[in-house]
């Protein structure tokens, strides 16, 4: 299976202008829609993949995201964008960039849906020495969690996203399924792609947003449309399946603060993001 005819690398494909230089074409996809709006993990995938283009090429070219922050300025929806990336400067290690997504409005004029900062280095070029006090989660086997396929018809229609990923829930974090969530704010699973792509630094950004909102395990079953979302990528992922843990400490005010943890296969901590979210509670 050749780049381009793998989901997540379609749905990130950026095509440049020839007339514009650091201008680029994408088409975002329904089958990234979470409720009314593309995925935010896709989104920062998608601009992390114009940043590439941007910041890659030449002798020093640095073509892997180290730290990547976007904020959602207004939803996103299927259909035409334009990405306009800018380098801010160019270093020996590291190279700064940001990045500008559009869409027309109904009045055919540009909207700007999400603005995008980053740092890109290569991540080959890192020490093998680590320090750490953090651990993998202890998650039951792929086989032993819960498949979101499972998902009522009605859910899976408002969430086509799933359909595009493949995960399974920890049971112990999934209680709100059955009106019994536990309180804790987490949510911890397995992640991969469906059609076989092994993960990535790109598929990382996607990777830390992947999961249900951690205040459905809060007893507040709703929607939390990013606000803010920032990555670090710490590592480039081995093959296989990565797992995934969200977590919250402080749910106030309608906003809580999601922080989230990429593991791989052999069992390193390639990812660490944190987000804001506004959780739309029941009248």
């Amino acid at each position: 299976m050749t780049l381009h005819t793998y989901g997540f690398d379609l749905a990130t494909t950026v095509t440049p202008r020839p007339d514009e230089p650091s201008v680029f074409d994408a088409e975002l996809h329904d089958n990234w829609r979470i409720g009314m709006g593309i995925n935010g993990g896709l989104l920062l995938a998608l601009a992390g993949r114009a940043l590439c283009a941007e910041l890659g090429d030449g002798v020093d070219g640095h073509l892997d995201p180290f730290s990547i922050s976007g904020y959602y300025l207004s939803p996103t929806s299927p259909g035409r964008a334009t990405l306009r990336t800018e380098t801010l400067r160019r270093g020996r290690t590291v190279s700064t960039g940001s990045v500008s997504l559009t869409q027309a409005g109904d009045d055919g004029e540009p909207v700007e849906r999400v603005r995008v900062l980053a740092t890109y280095g290569d991540l080959d070029g890192h020490t093998d020495h680590i320090r750490t006090s953090a651990t993998p989660p202890d998650l039951p086997a792929p086989a032993d969690c819960v498949s979101t396929d499972l998902a009522p018809p009605e859910f899976l229609k408002q969430a086509p996203f799933l359909g595009s990923v493949e995960l399974r829930l920890d049971p112990g974090t999934i209680g709100w399924v059955s009106g019994t969530p536990s309180g804790r704010g987490m949510a911890r699973g397995w992640f991969r792609l469906p059609d076989g792509r092994e993960p990535d630094p790109l598929m990382l950004l996607l990777a830390v947003d992947v999961l249900p909102p951690v205040n459905f395990d809060l007893g507040v079953p709703s929607w939390a449309p990013t606000l803010e979302l920032t990555v670090h990528v710490r590592a480039k992922p081995a093959p296989g399946w990565l797992r995934i843990v969200h977590s919250t400490r402080n749910f106030a005010g309608g906003y809580l603060e999601e922080d989230a943890e990429a593991w791989d296969s052999a069992g390193r901590l390639v990812a660490q993001s944190r987000q804001l979210a506004r959780v739309r509670l029941p009248q």
